[in-house]
């Protein structure tokens, strides 16, 4: 499947999140992670079948450990969902598709 998420670092973190009015899957993850692998084509499926209305962002969590910390991520994949630069929610771990969909109808 094609990569189409923004890869979002410390340095460019903020500035993308008050870029995007819309809603953001935000991924915290690791190369090492087989979960974070598992799920990866399952949130840009999501974000496909959006129309494009959602954003997917990738964070790596070892190349970006002071965003880690900054929003308390203790596992991973950590999935957090953002709107004008607040988080509106979160889901942790390689859940179903159909959670994350769960989710996504409850902030529409």
């Amino acid at each position: 499947m094609a990569e189409t998420a923004l890869h979002l670092t410390e340095g460019t973190f903020d500035q993308e999140l008050a870029r995007h009015a819309g809603l953001l899957l935000v991924d915290f993850w690791a190369e090492w992670c087989a979960p974070c692998k598992a799920i990866a084509p399952v949130l840009e499926e999501v974000v496909k079948e959006s129309c494009w209305t959602l954003t997917l962002a990738k964070v790596n969590v070892d190349d970006n450990p002071g965003l880690a910390g900054r929003y308390g991520i203790r596992s991973i994949p950590t999935i957090l969902f953002v709107k004008g630069g607040k988080v509106l929610d979160q889901v942790i771990g390689a859940v179903p598709k159909s959670q994350l969909q769960k989710k996504l109808e409850a902030l529409a």
